[in-house]
């Protein structure tokens, strides 16, 4: 009997998945579209039928990962239904866990830092994507009772994105380790002065 076997991905998406790694790996502009192309099994004609430019298969790679970001917060509320607070501590879980699994940072803070060109497709999208995640912690706090709830969102926001670029300079070791327990201490002052 022949083991079931799984369909090749589409063109479009192995460049995507390929982009998106060779990416977080090398960087954005450590990467060209030859690579992009060799790495997915195709070619540059394939690349530039789906995508125009480099610059539109960045800007999907981002939306690509904002995609699973979301799934992410539908996991958070369907584990803790109901339950804002228990929301609110699975963030801080799953901040660490991308803290701790991921040497290279954040995919939207690591391109926000290479394409710093200010009419840059990619831009626009970075911003909007971070200001969607801050806007939904700071929802998130709110309907967790926490008076100061945009303050305390952007506090989490920026320990966050501080842990994962400690990670990346000084290692798992060095402040990042403390993620948890700074997000926990941070969200007991907020509790306290509610």
């Amino acid at each position: 009997m022949e083991a079931c076997k799984m369909p090749k991905p589409r063109p479009r998406d192995r460049i995507v998945e390929t982009a998106r790694d060779l990416f977080h790996k090398h960087g954005i502009k450590g990467v060209g579209v030859d690579s992009i192309a060799e790495a997915a099994g195709t070619n540059k004609m394939t690349l530039y039928r789906h995508f125009g430019s480099k610059d539109d298969l960045i800007v999907q790679c981002l939306r690509d990962s904002a995609g699973e970001a979301e799934g992410w917060w539908v996991d958070i509320a369907a584990k803790h239904p109901g339950d804002p607070l228990a929301q609110l501590k699975a963030w801080v879980a799953f901040g660490a866990e991308c803290v701790l699994d991921d040497e290279r940072g954040c995919e939207f803070a690591n391109a926000a830092v290479e394409l710093a060109e200010a009419d840059h497709p990619a831009r626009k999208v970075i911003e909007e994507i971070k200001t969607q995640h801050r806007d939904r912690l700071a929802r998130l706090c709110r309907e967790a009772g926490i008076g100061k709830a945009d303050l305390l969102a952007d506090t989490l926001s920026l320990l966050l994105e501080g842990a994962r670029v400690s990670r990346q300079s000084v290692g798992a070791e060095g402040p990042s380790a403390h993620f948890v327990s700074m997000c926990d201490s941070v969200i007991g002052a907020f509790l306290a002065s509610t």
